[in-house]
């Protein structure tokens, strides 16, 4: 089951997916955002409202959260909240696999240049400072499921590049000289890894 689905890199997870066989769920506002297709079922509802698919999570393999906003200048709990609501579904549903995305923003790796980490500081920081506030808290919510295998993913800057299977990461750690990566990708190592048992209780760091 995919959350964030009608984002650009919900968008490739889903299309990635059924190319490789899977049928997906997906949860949209605005069901008519998602292509109609046999392996996809596309039930309409928000993150924040889990009475109207909170039933649709149980059976499924795994839950790709690829959850967004695009308000910048208002606190928001679409990732934190929405979190929240997708773990509760998951326990009541007897689903244990999660990955969902962050941001490698909202740390700033030992050995990034000066410049590099200036710019983070007082530019990205500040510029997504509500959206990296409810990241930060989501990524406590999911750090605190122990009872489920999940891997949050801290993405970089992203691209509209092509699959190219070609990326770094690394697991509870930093990754050195990280540089932007193609939603494409990103969307590859989450469908990729679903069944990795080394990624389970891990924060990801991943990179071009």
């Amino acid at each position: 089951m995919v959350f964030g689905a009608t984002g650009g890199t919900g968008r490739q997870v889903v299309e990635q997916a059924v190319t490789a066989g899977h049928d997906v769920t997906v949860l949209a506002r605005d069901p008519a955002r998602v292509s109609a297709r046999d392996q996809v079922t596309v039930i309409g509802g928000d993150v924040l409202t889990p009475e109207t698919w909170h039933v649709a999570v149980a059976g499924q393999e795994a839950v790709l959260s690829c959850l967004g906003s695009t308000d910048r200048r208002h606190p928001t709990t679409v990732y934190s909240a929405g979190t929240a609501n997708i773990l509760a579904a998951m326990r009541d549903g007897g689903v244990s696999r999660l990955l969902c995305l962050s941001s490698a923003g909202l740390e700033i790796a030992p050995g990034t240049p000066l410049g590099q980490r200036l710019v983070t500081r007082y530019v990205i920081q500040r510029l997504y400072r509500h959206g990296y506030a409810d990241m930060t808290r989501m990524e406590r919510v999911v750090a605190a499921a122990r009872d489920l295998y999940w891997t949050i993913v801290r993405a970089p800057m992203l691209t509209d590049g092509p699959v190219t299977g070609d990326y770094r990461t690394a697991e509870n750690a930093h990754l050195a000289k990280a540089r932007s990566i193609s939603r494409a990708d990103l969307a590859h190592y989450l469908l990729t890894h679903v069944a990795d048992e080394a990624s389970r209780h891990a924060v990801v760091e991943i990179s071009g």
